[in-house]
């Protein structure tokens, strides 16, 4: 057990060894904490060896790309490493622990370890500045006294002075291991569009009129979700838990939903075969929820072991703003804002809908200037999809995609759809995309009408 000159524990002996091995859990999941553990943390702070090891390896990759290694790479790295096999014990033990994270990788007591073990950290890195000030007192080094303890009250503080272009020129060529929540449209999750679904972090948006269809595309992402593996979180404020799960019942099975109460069989025998996700369905009352309300939610469920891949929010602009704001559509904007950081501080993707106004009801595209009380909204979203049906083609199910806004790839593509309402299933049909200038020149004159209509709505916003 190191022991300081003071006589206190010098490492985290004193907490145990599940609490050592969260520290190292923490550092992996949480990059802006590692860089400030970084900052204070010795390896040796740790009593057990595979833990040192695994943290010097974790910060020497930092030290050296400035950007911390995912865990598949620090595996590889670990592969590498130990491939001569001379410290057999050692991998063995890496091993275990690797697995024992695997059986639990989100614990709902992370916020604690990271909280107590920065707070020992920076009380050890204070009591070494204390002795070496004593030293420099000594010798009568008055000034470096005060650079040292001003350095020691700062350090371990989130303090980035954000990518140092030349600097850190190292970190722009290490690949990001992104992991995309997919639509399971094909060509949405093209790599020229969305680039394999909605990335971690970023915020959705499918904005249509009322009884288009923004209800039934939701629960379509978050059912595709399941179909990948995905832990799928659904927030509902207009319907009821079980008539959501109904749909999704639906578009999960094939079955439609008016034959789902004789087909009950069918549905537990599929369910037994296939390999889903999890899904919770939570409902709140319309004007109900605020952002606090879904996350204190889900911070609830962390501590039940469950974290969502994928939030699906039915939807935005009913929620309930965390401020009062004479103009509806400052309080719109702020929720959106509010969702936009939530999505960034988990990490996790979130799919919702916006209401668009009166004047879409018969336009052949909903653009972003027909979304609904705030323009905001859309200038908050990383994607914006539109959905549009004219009322003669609810019949058919027929009505258009519209790519609208897309910070990561193509945009302003149009696609013919196809909307099963009885499964909750979105179809692009042939998948044959349309941009506006190409519709113009179509030689389909109610083609050429529409986007021309479309074309003159979007140069009077730019004039």
């Amino acid at each position: 057990m190191a022991v300081d000159l003071t006589g206190n524990v010098s490492c985290f002996s004193q907490y145990g060894k599940p609490f050592q091995e969260k520290i190292f859990q923490g550092l992996l999941m949480d990059r802006e904490w590692a860089a400030q553990m970084h900052e204070v943390m010795l390896p040796s702070f740790f009593e057990l060896n595979y833990l040192k090891y695994l943290t010097r390896l974790y910060f020497r990759y930092y030290e050296q790309y400035k950007a911390f290694p995912t865990l598949q790479l620090l595996i590889s790295i670990i592969k590498e490493d130990l491939s001569e096999g001379q410290d057999i014990i050692l991998r063995d033990q890496i091993v275990e622990f690797l697995h024992r994270l695997k059986s639990n990788p989100h614990p709902g007591d992370l916020g604690y370890i990271k909280d107590k073990a920065l707070d020992f950290c920076k009380r050890q890195a204070f009591k070494d500045a204390l002795h070496r000030a004593v030293e420099l007192i000594q010798t009568d080094k008055f000034d470096s006294v005060i650079s040292l303890m001003k350095n020691a009250v700062s350090i371990g503080m989130p303090h980035s002075i954000g990518h140092d272009f030349f600097e850190d020129i190292e970190a722009r060529f290490v690949k990001m291991h992104r992991i995309p929540c997919p639509t399971g449209l094909p060509r949405i999750d093209a790599p020229d569009i969305l680039d394999g679904g909605l990335g971690r972090g970023e915020i959705g948006v499918v904005t249509a009129n009322t009884g288009v269809g923004k209800s039934h595309y939701l629960v379509a992402m978050g059912a595709n979700a399941l179909r990948s593996g995905k832990s799928v979180l659904h927030y509902t404020f207009e319907l009821t838990e079980t008539a959501v799960g109904r749909r999704y019942d639906s578009n999960l099975t094939n079955i439609d939903i008016n034959d789902l109460m004789t087909s009950k069989k069918k549905v537990l025998d599929f369910y037994e075969k296939e390999d889903l996700g999890r899904l919770i369905i939570k409902e709140y009352p319309t004007g109900a929820a605020s952002v606090i309300t879904i996350r204190n939610h889900i911070e609830k469920l962390s501590l039940k072991g469950f974290k969502p891949s994928l939030i699906v929010i039915d939807y935005a602009d009913i929620m309930k703003s965390t401020k009062s704001y004479d103009s509806l559509r400052h309080e719109l904007k702020l929720v959106y804002e509010e969702l936009r950081n939530l999505a960034m501080e988990l990490n996790i993707p979130v799919w919702t809908a916006s209401q668009a106004n009166r004047e879409s009801a018969n336009s052949d595209i909903v653009g972003l200037e027909n979304m609904s009380e705030a323009y905001g909204k859309a200038m908050v979203a990383d994607v914006v999809i539109s959905l549009s049906r004219k009322a003669m083609e609810k019949s058919t199910g027929h009505g258009r995609l519209y790519v609208a806004k897309n910070r990561a790839g193509k945009d302003g593509i149009l696609f013919p759809m196809l909307i099963n309402t009885a499964q909750s299933r979105i179809t692009l049909l042939d998948e044959s995309e349309l941009t506006l200038n190409e519709a113009v020149n179509q030689d389909s004159s109610s083609a050429r009408e529409l986007l021309k209509s479309k074309w003159r709505e979007v140069s009077k916003k730019l004039e």
